[in-house]
């Protein structure tokens, strides 16, 4: 009974401390998001002086500012469900500032019986594992892809990046408590609804497919 407490008392402590953490990424996002429209008036009139001057080659150069500012804080995916959205593209936009490729497509046309706590820790804790394995990697090898739709009455969900080392069978992490315990609540909340886990590691990559109820 005490062990039992004391895990159910960790596991809310990971859960509240993981929460806070990604509506921090989520919020640091549309904060840019709402700086850069406060100043799209601004770069407006900046463009507008070039243009009466004839500076049209800062024009050109102001564009392209723009245009890898606003690269950086756009909106890359809506898949339907907000809660998917905001994590998705918090954490897509962690790792490309790691200089981490991303290759992403979801789409989620219906509502799901996934609490939005729970679909929260499996979308955030498996990018968070390929971040981290992609940060072992020269950039120029960094990739994560990103998959995710309604397969019938399951929201399926493939995650893969590649990754140093060889192929494994036993996936166990070194990356501390608070990292295995991640892993530990996505195989735990697939139990929950009663959902479908796969991971697969081969050369240079490494994989986890999920498929839960809708």
């Amino acid at each position: 009974m005490f062990w039992d407490k004391l895990i159910a008392k960790r596991v809310a402590a990971f859960e509240s401390e993981l929460l806070q953490k990604y509506y921090s990424e989520v919020e640091n996002m549309y904060t840019q998001m709402r700086g850069w429209r406060h100043d799209y008036r601004h770069h407006i009139q900046t463009m507008k002086v070039h243009m009466a001057n004839g500076d049209y080659g800062e024009i050109d150069k102001y564009l392209d500012m723009l245009d890898d500012d606003l690269t950086n804080v756009e909106t890359v995916i809506k898949t339907g469900n907000k809660m998917a959205d905001a994590i998705l593209n918090s954490k897509l936009s962690l790792a490309r500032k790691q200089n981490i490729r991303v290759k992403a497509e979801a789409k989620i046309p219906v509502s799901l019986t996934v609490s939005e706590l729970d679909l929260c820790i499996v979308i955030g804790n498996l990018l968070d594992n390929a971040i981290d394995a992609c940060m072992e990697l020269p950039e120029a090898e960094r990739l994560i892809r990103l998959y995710m739709e309604m397969k019938g009455n399951y929201l399926y969900l493939a995650v893969t990046n590649t990754a140093a080392g060889t192929k494994k069978t036993h996936f166990k992490t070194t990356k501390g408590d608070g990292h295995g315990l991640g892993l530990t609540r996505i195989d735990a909340i697939i139990k929950k609804y009663g959902g479908y886990l796969t991971r697969a590691s081969e050369d240079g990559a490494f994989s986890t497919e999920v498929l839960l109820p809708q």
